[in-house]
């Protein structure tokens, strides 16, 4: 779980030192050749044997898999990595806290949303076309995790996800061959935003793969509600993005609700 959080987080991180060269746009096509490689060549789908039942929700997974990676990179670029994780951890929160009846999760959603109003308070600073890409971000991760259940059940095995991977890197390949031919990629740009697709993608797959065979879910997702912090930290260290004491209790709140919320949860 550690190497998982710490590896998506600074595959992000690095990713952006990307961005001068690439742009989030480039930075994202690449990290999802990386990504569809990647599972194509741990999974070995038979996509040829897939139903029309099976194949639209692989194709809406596609769709949302790019759609999340680039808003999450373009509110990374505009508003700090720390602030963007933390509005997209807003989605599998969400998600948990949607078939909730007990007074203790409607309070972890109250906390949760004051923790968004106070990330998005109107100042002469705020960067709202970030803030709402980092929103976008969120309502992609919860429809990512509801598609993949759909696809889970309908297609054994990862072979639904891979599938998803590579018609995602299908979509973004015009994109990458724009980018190429318009600005040419220096080699330490090229190797950040191939470093951030195996950081961010390959990584974490396997080590969650590897984690859910021995770890409950409940505690899985607590540990998940520690990405934001490490969002924040790295987002720091690496590229020196600090957040202030407000941020940093905005991002507490969010923290929280998720860890209350998983805690309280009936066994």
């Amino acid at each position: 779980m550690v190497a998982s959080g710490l590896s998506n987080q600074t595959g992000a991180a690095i990713g952006s030192l990307a961005f001068p060269v690439l742009g989030p746009l480039g930075v994202v096509a690449v990290r999802q050749y990386v990504a569809a490689a990647v599972l194509f060549t741990v999974a070995r789908p038979r996509a040829g044997s897939f139903t029309r039942r099976q194949w639209w929700p692989v194709l809406l997974l596609a769709l949302v898999f790019g759609t999340m990676n680039l808003s999450l990179y373009t509110a990374v670029d505009r508003i700090g990595l720390g602030l963007a994780v933390t509005l997209e951890f807003l989605g599998p929160l969400a998600i948990a806290l949607s078939a909730a009846r007990r007074r203790v999760d409607a309070c972890c959603a109250l906390v949760a949303v004051a923790g968004v109003v106070t990330l998005m308070r109107p100042q002469p600073s705020a960067d709202y076309l970030g803030l709402g890409s980092g929103l976008l971000a969120a309502a992609c991760w919860a429809s990512y995790i509801l598609l993949n259940r759909t696809v889970g059940r309908r297609i054994p095995g990862a072979g639904g996800p891979a599938v998803a991977a590579v018609v995602s890197a299908l979509m973004f390949l015009p994109v990458g061959v724009v980018v190429v031919l318009r600005d040419p990629p220096t080699p330490a740009a090229l190797g950040y935003a191939v470093t951030a697709g195996v950081l961010a993608s390959a990584v974490p797959y396997l080590a969650d793969l590897f984690t859910l065979r021995r770890v409950p879910a409940p505690a899985f997702g607590l540990f998940m509600s520690v990405n934001p912090v490490l969002a924040g930290l790295l987002g720091w260290l690496i590229l020196g993005q600090r957040l202030g004491p407000v941020e940093w209790a905005a991002v507490g709140a969010v923290v929280a609700a998720n860890a209350v919320g998983v805690l309280a949860a009936p066994r």
